[in-house]
């Protein structure tokens, strides 16, 4: 990864809404969803040339614009570049079930590969930015890189992942520790504060993804905050004992 001055590495973790460092002809960007993969077996950015040549930068997409609908056909996959989306369904009664939600450096469409066309809505929460990559022609790259098939299965593997821990019987306290948890720890996969960020999410859109009613999340964020675990202002979070917050999500009693 390209290597920043230490005045630009510090502005990037106090930032609201991280931005992508585009990187040059030899470095990938800081929030390439791909970069970690690859450099892990040694590709780097020159022989990744195929790859790069599939990006498309398209955005910034306004807060509550949508990316793409349900039902609208699936011809690439959007890496986050800068800002926060969230993706949800609506029944037939218009009631809206929010499915996740995506950061800098992750990727939103591979729950569409099958059956061809997108089943969800995906709605930038904040002005948003992507690469868009043309999935058939990554697919046929992806045979020519193992390594790069290979992250795009982790990448479907997590997204199973997540489901079943909401599927779980969790309570609140532990759902709500481990989705702080959680963001703090894809935070700081991809160098930015991990213990110091903003929920871009109303906390309708966090009660909705984590089965929970709204007062219910606050009332959890409440009780963390009195017990010292984490620091709240608005939608600026500090997560003060990470240690104590993940014996919370784990069922642990914390006093």
């Amino acid at each position: 990864m390209k290597m920043l001055s230490g005045k630009l590495t510090e502005c990037r973790l106090s930032l609201h809404n991280p931005i992508a460092d585009d990187g040059d002809e030899l470095h990938f960007c800081s929030t390439c969803a791909f970069s970690d993969a690859c450099l892990s077996v040694g590709y780097g950015k020159h022989d990744l040339s195929a790859l790069h040549c599939l990006v498309e930068h398209v955005g910034p997409f306004r807060t509550g614009a949508h990316v793409f609908r349900a039902g609208d056909p699936f011809r690439a996959i959007y890496a986050v570049r800068a800002g926060t989306v969230k993706t949800c369904v609506v029944d037939k009664d218009g009631k809206e079930q929010v499915l996740g939600f995506y950061l800098p450096g992750e990727v939103i469409g591979l729950n569409a590969i099958y059956p061809d066309q997108f089943p969800c809505d995906a709605i930038a929460l904040e002005a948003t930015q992507f690469c868009r990559f043309s999935f058939p022609a990554m697919t046929a790259l992806a045979t020519r890189m193992p390594a790069l098939q290979q992250h795009l299965f982790r990448l479907l593997s997590k997204e199973l992942g997540a489901a079943t821990h909401l599927a779980a019987d969790h309570t609140a306290d532990e759902r709500m520790a481990a989705f702080l948890l959680d963001l703090g720890d894809r935070y700081e996969a991809r160098g930015f504060s991990g213990t110091q960020f903003r929920l871009s999410m109303a906390r309708g859109d966090i009660a909705n993804y984590l089965r929970l009613a709204a007062e219910t999340v606050s009332r959890v964020l409440g009780r963390f905050r009195n017990q010292g675990l984490i620091e709240i202002e608005g939608r600026a979070v500090t997560l003060r004992d990470r240690e104590r917050l993940r014996s919370v999500a784990q069922g642990e009693c914390v006093g």
